[in-house]
């Protein structure tokens, strides 16, 4: 069980786009009627090469000022640049992602980095550990899931947020 002050990051995997919408929407609706608090989720697909793009219609309303990005800073965590297509990882995002890294080792980055499949879609959830188990219960289309406790405190990455944005 994760700490209660720390963050998750939720891995999914599906055989298309469309089906890790439906779960995206899913995750949206537990927000909406105020069963989760603050997160950031995208669907991203890799493609037959092994890019990854991201797909993000919008973001949701969020507690703190860093849950906006979180989703790209988690990418930019699990894949390396190379393999990111449309996802962009840079200024604040980079410094968000440099924190949620410390959370986690490289080998399991990697290995949430490959539980996603050439040609298959994912869906990236990173949050505050009280809604993970709210977001696993709701999301039912996955093929595989995984999560990865972080052990990052969310105020430590607003502080890191509040800073990069001051250095901009």
């Amino acid at each position: 069980m994760a700490k209660a002050d720390s963050t998750f990051v939720y891995v999914a995997t599906y055989p298309d786009e469309t089906t890790a919408r439906d779960d995206y929407q899913v995750v949206k609706q537990l927000r909406a009627s105020g069963l989760v608090g603050s997160y950031d989720a995208a669907v991203i697909t890799k493609d037959a090469s092994g890019k990854i793009h991201e797909n993000k219609d919008e973001t949701a309303t969020r507690h703190g000022a860093w849950w906006g990005v979180a989703a790209g800073a988690a990418l930019g965590v699990l894949f390396p640049p190379s393999v990111l297509g449309a996802a962009a990882v840079g200024g604040v995002i980079g410094g968000v992602s440099g924190h949620l890294a410390k959370g986690m080792s490289r080998a399991r980055a990697k290995e949430l980095g490959d539980f996603i499949d050439p040609g298959e879609a994912g869906l990236i959830v990173v949050g505050e550990s009280k809604v993970e188990e709210a977001i696993q219960k709701a999301v039912t289309r996955a093929e595989k899931e995984t999560a990865e406790d972080l052990s990052v405190d969310p105020k430590d990455i607003d502080k890191t947020l509040e800073r990069s944005v001051r250095e901009m």
